[in-house]
């Protein structure tokens, strides 16, 4: 296997590194909704991110025997949710947003991927079984496999942040909220919103919400 560097792709340093310090932010918040304690909890987030390569790599295709198209917007949601966990990790190291934030951005920049996108995602389970740590230069090498921009990372990032805050508030906790609406599950929905909406708008989070609200309602 050839692990191949990367370096920097696109956008402000700065930028890059204030919306990751907005992502830590919210990931606190989502990680407080539910346990308000998460920090000492002893979660095991690097079980949660091995089990969603998996799901990724299933949603891109590995079966030699059968044809399978890539459901690309699916493997990218995998990303996203594993992003989740890995700000979760780094959050419990409990450095300042902005020295965590420059980790991060400087991991992004440096990025490792491997010949191919299921290879990279193996290498991102394998590490992470390894050291239980939160890989964000592999992170970022599968996003180059998907020509997947940190922007894009970021407002799906808001969006299933917003989704996630929706479901908690709705008693995903309690196992009394119901993820399929209407026989489509709620990330169809958001799929469809976020593409409705501006997401520089300074109203995106609030927006989202209340057309998620509008459509779990009807």
């Amino acid at each position: 296997m050839v692990l191949i560097p990367n370096g920097p792709k696109s956008g402000s340093e700065s930028i890059m590194k204030q919306k990751i310090i907005n992502m830590l932010e919210l990931q606190d918040l989502m990680n407080t909704k539910v346990n308000a304690e998460w920090r000492s909890a002893g979660n095991e987030w690097y079980r949660a991110i091995w089990m969603e390569a998996s799901e990724m790599l299933e949603h891109y295709g590995w079966k030699w025997w059968k044809h399978q198209e890539p459901e690309i917007m699916q493997v990218k949601l995998e990303v996203v949710d594993i992003v989740h966990f890995a700000l979760s990790i780094r959050l419990e190291k409990d450095l300042s947003l902005d020295d965590t934030a420059e980790q991060i951005a400087s991991d992004f920049k440096n990025s490792m991927q491997a010949e191919d996108i299921r290879k990279s995602i193996e290498c991102l389970a394998l590490l992470t079984l390894t050291d239980q740590g939160a890989h964000f230069t592999f992170i970022a090498g599968i996003m180059k496999h998907l020509d997947m921009p940190f922007d894009e990372l970021y407002e799906i990032y808001i969006g299933k942040n917003v989704l996630n805050m929706f479901r908690q508030d709705n008693g995903y906790k309690e196992g009394t909220y119901n993820k399929i609406w209407n026989g489509r599950e709620d990330n169809e929905y958001l799929a469809d919103i976020m593409k409705q909406l501006n997401a520089d708008s300074q109203t995106f989070q609030n927006d989202v919400y209340a057309a998620l609200s509008q459509n779990y309602a009807a």
